[in-house]
């Protein structure tokens, strides 16, 4: 944006302070020449709606609008900042369900100096000071000089970081600069709205999965459990934030909270959050106790509620753990809560974000082969609406190599393509893409590319060490290379962190192999049987928990645990020979493993015929 110069000088010239905004849409020229007439016509309507009736509400003065941008001057330095964050927040509403070449953002600087007045201009170093500013901020973002951060002081609780000094074209001295990046702009609460029209777009671009971690509080007198309560409100922040499509609020927004009457119905309209999670933290006897809720913010209604006790004299080796854990179930019920409510919604027309919740609902639901199909319909129709979907991709990958490994692919060759292909294009999006790397690495797994399967489930732990069914296929692949002992601590460690997993079954069952593997007879046979209990469906449960019980000596119980696999798999004689089921079983270290313990068992019960 090319802004006046100094105008002659007159023998009267009016000058005042003003603060002056200075605003360009970031990327005009390539947005031009994709779509001039539609880019032209859209950034009109933000002026017209938004940016406009914006300065003037923070009593403003529009001085010249370049088509792409604008000079306006404000009386006041807070003024100024606030309608800044308040254009740009708004902007991320706005552009919610644009498609993202086709979004507008606008880059904002404000300064605060002295300013030569004309009736239809002003002029002077300050503005071209803002100027540069503006070109500094990152599109969607804030820059503002040291003068503003010091009029501004403590009364707007924006995070502004200090960007130090800046160089900058035509101004000779260096200039010390303050930004709100686009990502804390994200943070900061939703712009209330006057009209019940805007209302219902702010509703409507909600993400599903918003939530905001209210400050956990202390309800002790102990200053140390007030740092604790507040360390498990950052660890979860943090922790929620690396699930798959979900918006948190950030902890400095969240923090202004703290030690205030909670309102969550109030909360949910100020942040724009569908879910609320409040905790505390507490003295029970020789413990400390955390609890905590998830709410629904339109509702108040209160969706689930859990207890963690923990011992003082580990607070800090807890802290992790607690949550870690606290993550994983709340990321199992924020994903049901958001597909209990598509259903009342009755969502005639969803979009892509909607199927793919309503896929990943599906698979945490039950691992039938009917909710599998299900799962795999939505996720294939999000990805038709929107075929960049990163999740959407990953997530039918995941449901693809998952129903080949259990059996149930109609066309092995085939699936095993389509997800190599949907998770490579996924990793080329995003590489840190946890999810990506697990389903790559169940992938490597059904090749029998064992060391491969590790590798890339090693990088998905790695990512996201809350990720329990990353760490149980890692514990898997492990045993079967033949190191069943490295396993066990991976395995624990996800049914630690999902003790009411669905998979739950599946997870004791191979801790129970495992320790089978490693002549632990009696620690096997209990795992298996409480394996069995959780999962009864699955043959190879009822398989090994044979074996187990041969290996033991209990042989009469063996064969009637045997007979029931046969019952459930009755080809079960054939899958359990050396290499006939799966590739990666005919490494030596496993086998021989294997010999020693399972197949031992199996032996004394007369499985399989000599």
């Amino acid at each position: 944006m090319r802004l006046g110069s100094t105008p002659l000088a007159t023998e009267r010239v009016e000058r005042r302070l003003a603060a002056i905004l200075a605003a360009d849409v970031a990327g005009y020229s390539r947005l031009m020449g994709a779509d001039e007439e539609g880019t032209h016509e859209r950034v009109k309507v933000h002026f017209r709606q938004l940016i406009n009736p914006k300065i003037q509400e923070y009593r403003g003065r529009i001085v010249k609008n370049t088509g792409d941008g604008l000079l306006a001057e404000f009386p006041s330095a807070v003024n100024a900042v606030r309608c800044a964050a308040e254009i740009q927040r708004t902007m991320i509403d706005r552009n919610a369900d644009i498609p993202e070449r086709k979004r507008i953002r606008f880059r904002i600087g404000v300064n605060l100096g002295d300013v030569i007045v004309e009736p239809e201009d002003i002029f002077g170093d300050g503005i071209n000071i803002a100027a540069r500013l503006e070109a500094l901020a990152e599109p969607g973002g804030i820059c503002i000089s040291r003068t503003v951060r010091e009029h501004v002081g403590d009364r707007l609780s924006y995070p502004f970081e200090d960007m130090g000094d800046q160089s900058v074209k035509n101004i000779a001295q260096p200039l010390r600069t303050f930004a709100i990046s686009a990502v804390a702009v994200a943070s900061l609460p939703q712009v209330p709205s006057s009209t019940e029209e805007s209302k219902r777009i702010t509703s409507s671009t909600t993400p599903r999965l918003s939530i905001v971690v209210l400050p956990f509080v202390n309800l002790s007198s102990d200053p140390a459990q007030g740092y604790f309560a507040d360390a498990i409100t950052d660890d979860l922040t943090t922790d929620l934030s690396r699930i798959s499509g979900t918006f948190v609020i950030a902890r400095n927004t969240a923090f202004t909270y703290k030690s205030k009457p909670v309102d969550v119905k109030k909360i949910g309209q100020e942040l724009g959050v569908q879910y609320v999670i409040e905790g505390s933290v507490r003295p029970v006897g020789h413990q400390v106790s955390v609890n905590l809720q998830l709410i629904d913010a339109e509702s108040g209604a209160h969706l689930w509620a859990d207890r963690f006790d923990v011992d003082p004299a580990n607070v800090a080796e807890a802290q992790s753990e607690i949550t870690g854990r606290l993550a994983r179930i709340l990321n199992l019920h924020l994903v049901a809560a958001a597909d209990r409510r598509i259903e009342r919604e009755r969502v005639a027309d969803p979009d892509a974000e909607t199927l793919v919740l309503r896929g990943r609902a599906r698979l945490i639901r039950s691992s039938s082969l009917k909710t599998r199909q299900e799962a795999q319909r939505a996720f294939e129709r999000a990805l038709v609406i929107d075929p960049q979907s990163i999740d959407a991709k990953v997530y039918l990958a995941i449901t693809l190599v998952i129903t080949l490994l259990d059996g149930w692919s109609r066309c092995p060759r085939q699936d095993q393509a389509q997800a190599e292909r949907l998770l490579l294009e996924a990793l080329e999006q995003d590489s840190n893409l946890a999810t990506a790397h697990f389903a790559l690495g169940m992938l490597r797994r059904s090749q029998g590319a064992l060391t491969e399967a590790q590798i890339e489930l090693e990088r998905a732990v790695a990512l996201d060490r809350n990720y329990g069914h990353a760490a149980y296929q890692l514990g898997l692949v492990l045993a079967f290379r033949g190191q069943p002992g490295a396993a066990i601590p991976y395995v624990e460690k996800a049914i630690r962190l999902s003790p009411h997993d669905p998979n739950l079954g599946i997870f004791l069952a191979v801790l129970g192999a495992c320790h089978l593997l490693l002549g632990h007879a009696d620690q096997a046979t209990d795992l298996l049987r409480r394996a069995r209990a959780a999962n009864p469906q699955y043959w190879y449960i009822h398989f090994w928990l044979a074996g187990a019980l041969g290996f033991k000596g209990d042989l009469d119980e063996a064969r009637t645990v045997l007979d029931k696999a046969i019952e459930l798999k009755p080809q079960v004689s054939s899958l359990a020979r050396y290499g006939s089921q799966h590739p990666w079983e005919i490494e030596p270290a496993y086998l021989a493993l294997r010999a020693e313990t399972l197949d031992a068992g199996l032996r004394r019960i007369g499985f399989p015929e000599a």
